[in-house]
């Protein structure tokens, strides 16, 4: 008999979280971020479920051909562009837009020769200090691109480093529209934060990421605030109870140990599942769906949940490690990390159910 364990991708969820998204920025296009395998979701899956976004955007040229050979027709933007000069051709025949953010990939564009022209994005660093052209650079290198007969339309983008902060994108706001405000092309800055808490950033493309799936992007506001509903559900059973005495240590290293009597439901996930293994005893956890707590260690397949106020669990009782009921940025921050980690670190042996 297989495990218990098992996730469920609730596909009217990410179709919610997509009409969110435009009711946020309803005069922008909007361009889903389904990188990550859609943070963990499935690429295909979450395409099917986003299908009325106006384009894509993705990390990695396979991931945007299995969009293509799909029949995925609209905008495919791949977010660190190519690296290669013969990834180009591909490009061309896919009709993938990609983001232009350094000299080499101009100088590949230059001495190309292609059947037909390229979209691009392009990007200028206005504060993140990651990929894009530093102001500086950036008239030369939008000059070189308008110069390039291989090159179709251009949009000018950025990235936000601090959106989820009260005022955060406002100096990176600032710097871009300093630089390309006055330039007459379509523009794209507002990721998942700045969509929600930023409406000078929305532009003529907004890029939701984190927000499609559920999950807040701000660490202390909760996703239901903004009426957004996860779409992934961690789910397992309790497999086995143990009756701790007092002082009696539960799982690796004994970090843990009762201060009395108490019931401790063995639940069948562990961290090769996905489930952070730095997760502390008191990390928050629905069993029967009520609200209780891991104690001690994460295992591999396993982890311990506390059932002295939960006399009705036992052997079978459904145990809801995030999503419906139980917030994944909660279960995060109490593991010390970020709910989009948990979402992408999803591991391929758990099986995936979609309703």
């Amino acid at each position: 008999m297989n495990r218990p364990i098992r996730v469920r991708i609730d596909l009217a969820a990410l179709a919610h979280n997509l009409l969110i998204a435009r009711r946020r920025a309803p005069r922008s296009q909007v361009l889903a971020v389904i990188k990550a395998n859609a943070y963990g979701h499935g690429l295909l899956r979450a395409a099917r479920a986003l299908q009325d976004a106006d384009g894509f955007a993705v990390l990695d040229l396979d991931a945007a051909i299995r969009l293509r050979e799909s029949r995925f027709r609209r905008r495919i933007v791949l977010l660190q562009g190519f690296y290669a000069y013969d990834e180009l051709p591909v490009i061309a025949e896919n009709r993938l837009t990609v983001v232009i953010h350094h000299q080499e990939q101009i100088a590949m564009l230059a001495s190309a020769w292609l059947p037909v022209k390229v979209d691009v994005f392009l990007k200028i660093n206005t504060g993140m200090n990651r990929l894009g052209f530093k102001p500086s650079a950036f008239s030369a290198a939008l000059r070189a691109l308008q110069a390039n007969r291989l090159i179709g339309d251009i949009t000018l983008m950025t990235h936000f480093a601090g959106a989820d902060e009260a005022g955060g994108a406002v100096a990176q706001l600032t710097e871009f529209n300093k630089w390309c405000g006055d330039l007459g092309l379509p523009c794209s800055m507002a990721n998942s934060a700045a969509i929600l808490n930023t409406p000078a950033t929305h532009a003529e493309w907004v890029r939701p990421g984190i927000m499609l799936y559920g999950a807040s992007p701000f660490q202390e506001r909760a996703h239901s605030e903004f009426d957004l509903i996860p779409a992934m559900t961690l789910s397992s059973e309790i497999i086995a109870v143990q009756q701790l005495d007092h002082s009696d240590a539960v799982g690796y290293g004994a970090n843990y140990r009762s201060d009395g009597a108490r019931r401790v439901g063995i639940v069948a996930c562990g961290y090769a599942d996905g489930y952070p293994r730095l997760a502390p005893t008191g990390t928050p956890v629905l069993v029967d769906g009520q609200r209780t707590q891991t104690l001690g260690r994460v295992s591999m397949d396993m982890l311990c949940v506390d059932l002295l106020a939960l006399p009705q669990a036992g052997v079978g009782s459904p145990v809801v490690l995030w999503g419906e009921g139980l917030a994944v940025d909660e279960v995060a921050q109490k593991a010390g990390t970020l709910g989009y980690e948990l979402l992408c670190a999803l591991a391929p042996r758990v099986p995936v159910i979609e309703v």
